[in-house]
């Protein structure tokens, strides 16, 4: 792992913010480009946390996390990425819209022509009353991906936490494995009669009652309602709170993003700015490690094109 000084200001050819699945792509494919990459991150991609994903191609019996960024990083630098991890404070354009410059939380500084954002998102996450979160997430109590996990719940009592459209829509994909799964409100339930309706119609039950405690442990998840005199025990629990965009350094670079932060789907193929792009994430779509390896590789390769563009290395006829 590499390090910075402060007033350093080294100058590469593309900085990578982020090192999970998009950006460690995006890293593997531009070394192979020959170009001279710098991936800097702070160590919280999101797949880091991941207990085991059984829906990579390639890994049938499934990968752990750390393992799978483990493989991706030393992929990169085996062809000459460069990883460091630090934190970015700021990205700015350079003067006369020479490339960008990066200011780390260090003091260190550096200059790149060109800018792959692969910072992902923060999930938000649900508080326990008792038991270990991270413990509750790897013996599979409870879950935050049903598009990742849902296969290996199905059958099981499964509820979800959640008490408007999104979670609606949540319990109703998850009714895809189970005939037993319970929407359940953080608050009160903020849904129409129409949706209720279309709830029932799928068989999904709608618990009302305030949500008193939550009760991780190795038998399952336990939910104590208000008015209830027993808590209700379900084997898995999904939280349906969303996920909130880390996308203030693109905010930086002008109004690039909507006012929930989010970054437009087409920023791994159309790019931000002449010279931006972002992948993975913390872009508008589907949120998933396979989703993620396509836009890196998608970014890298058009970013690579643009700057070949810019030094003449195209034909004319191809731009």
């Amino acid at each position: 792992m590499t390090s910075l000084s402060a007033g350093e200001g080294s100058a590469i050819d593309i900085l990578i913010v982020g090192a999970g699945p998009a950006g460690l792509t995006a890293a593997l494919y531009l070394a192979r480009y020959r170009r001279k990459v710098r991936v800097v991150h702070d160590g919280r991609s999101r797949a880091l946390w991941v207990p085991r994903s059984r829906n990579v191609p390639g890994f049938p019996e499934g990968i752990v996390g750390p393992d799978l960024i483990a493989r991706m990083s030393d992929h990169a630098v085996r062809y000459g990425a460069e990883l460091v991890e630090a934190r970015v404070d700021e990205i700015a354009r350079r003067q006369n819209d020479e490339g960008f410059r990066a200011r780390l939380a260090s003091g260190a500084t550096i200059n790149a022509r060109g800018l792959i954002l692969a910072t992902g998102v923060e999930t938000n996450l649900a508080k326990l009353d008792s038991g270990d979160h991270d413990n509750a997430v790897c013996s599979g109590v409870l879950r935050y991906c049903p598009i990742c996990d849902g296969f290996e719940h199905s059958d099981e009592r499964i509820a979800v936490l959640g008490s408007d459209l999104h979670g609606a829509a949540e319990a109703m994909f998850l009714r895809q494995y189970s005939r037993d799964v319970t929407l359940i409100p953080k608050w009160q339930v903020a849904l129409t009669d129409k949706q209720r309706g279309e709830l029932a119609a799928s068989g999904v039950d709608i618990l009302e009652g305030r949500v008193l405690r939550l009760d991780a442990t190795e038998a399952g998840m336990f939910v104590s309602i208000e008015g209830e005199a027993e808590p209700r025990r379900f084997d898995t629990l999904y939280p349906a709170f969303g996920s909130t965009p880390r996308s203030e350094l693109a905010a930086m670079l002008g109004p690039l993003t909507d006012p929930n932060g989010c970054i437009p789907f087409s920023a791994f193929s159309d790019g931000l700015l002449p010279g931006v792009y972002a992948a993975g994430d913390v872009i508008e779509g589907l949120d998933q490690i396979s989703v993620a390896l396509g836009q890196g590789a998608m970014a890298a390769t058009r970013l690579h094109n643009w700057l070949r563009e810019q030094d003449g290395h195209v034909m004319a006829d191809q731009k």
